[in-house]
């Protein structure tokens, strides 16, 4: 009789029921599961081989089976190391999610009180957002929502928006007093300014519908509104201020341009006349006045006649989420989001310290 053993003992993080394994006891507790122990055996016998080619194909397939078993215990190591390391990653990941996601609750408590204080601003607050990003060119990759209409707001298609970069100024103030991971960019501040305002533009409808009764309102907007559609809005976040003016010449006057001009402008940044139809809010303080103008569009009236039947619903749906979508698109025009910004280290703990 001839015959091959191949023992090996190796970590793995699951147990194993093939032919020839034999698993350890069962482990309770998933950490002991990880660090149990596999015992690996392999075992092969020939009896009654007498030719030379017998014997030369058997420790082929010795060698082959042999090699099966050390590839099977060299796997389970990389699958034991690769979760560990998958595991801090994650864990990382967690705690600069976590971070990022306080420090924009407290963006928007500020941008709230801020607004509630002067709701007269909403509009100015809605066109800043969108002359900041509408600067994007497609050719050169240059401008979008990088808060350079900090360095515009004398140009005669920002005229009356003053008022609105200085409230967002005095609030910045504020959250970066409160920030651990460095000041909030203005590409980041005007965006989520406009998001505010727009949230404060939908719970006044909302408490118009209920007659001015704002705890009613209030509940209807939560019950009913488009908190839940802001998701991929909030991820957009990490913006990186441009350091000089964008180009002259990129946005309209609003108040002065056809809708022609209007639709070029927003083509030129690859929206269109439904995205401008919804976005009539951002146009100027009278939105009736600019969507009466628009209306006159064969282009844009079947939008505003659709959102114009939206308003008058309870829930508002088509109008807030395609506004909610828009607003997503146009405000990432031109940036890398930077996903680890407003991150910061936790502080290390001195173990020599604790207490037992």
């Amino acid at each position: 009789m001839a015959g091959a053993t191949f023992l090996s003992t190796v970590q793995a993080p699951a147990m194993l029921g093939a032919r020839g394994v034999a698993a350890s006891p069962s482990v309770s507790s998933p950490a002991a599961r990880r660090h149990a122990h596999i015992q690996v055996c392999c075992k092969g016998s020939v009896e009654g081989i007498e030719a030379a080619g017998h014997e030369e194909r058997l420790r082929f397939r010795r060698r082959d089976f042999i090699g099966g078993c050390v590839g099977t215990a060299i796997g389970l190591e990389m699958v034991e190391g690769s979760t560990k390391f998958t595991g801090v990653a994650t864990a990382a990941d967690l705690i600069e999610r976590r971070q990022r996601s306080e420090f924009q609750s407290s963006i928007k408590d500020t941008l709230y009180t801020a607004i509630k204080a002067k709701p007269e601003l909403v509009p100015s607050l809605l066109t800043l957002a969108l002359n900041d990003a509408i600067t994007y060119d497609k050719a050169t990759k240059t401008g979008g929502a990088n808060g350079s209409i900090r360095l515009e707001i004398s140009r005669p298609e920002n005229s009356g928006l003053s008022a609105a970069l200085d409230l967002l100024v005095e609030a910045k103030k504020e959250i970066d007093s409160k920030s651990k991971g460095g000041p909030i960019s203005f590409a980041d501040l005007i965006q989520f300014g406009a998001q505010s305002a727009l949230k404060r533009s939908f719970l006044d409808a909302a408490i118009a519908k209920c007659g001015g009764n704002e705890e009613k309102g209030r509940t209807l907007y939560s019950a009913y509104g488009s908190n839940g559609q802001w998701g991929l809005f909030d991820k957009t976040f990490g913006r990186t201020d441009a350091q000089e003016a964008d180009p002259e010449g990129r946005v309209p006057d609003w108040s002065k341009a056809s809708v022609q001009e209007m639709k070029d402008r927003f083509v030129a940044v690859g929206l269109g006349p439904r995205q401008l139809a919804v976005m009539s809010a951002f146009l100027g303080p009278d939105q009736a006045a600019t969507e009466e103008r628009l209306i006159a569009d064969p282009d844009c009236r079947p939008w505003v006649e659709k959102y114009q039947r939206s308003r008058e619903t309870v829930s508002r749906t088509d109008y807030e989420v395609d506004l909610i979508t828009t607003l997503t698109k146009l405000s990432s025009l031109g940036q890398k989001i930077n996903y680890e910004a407003y991150t910061y280290p936790k502080p290390k703990i001195d173990l020599g310290k604790l207490k037992l």
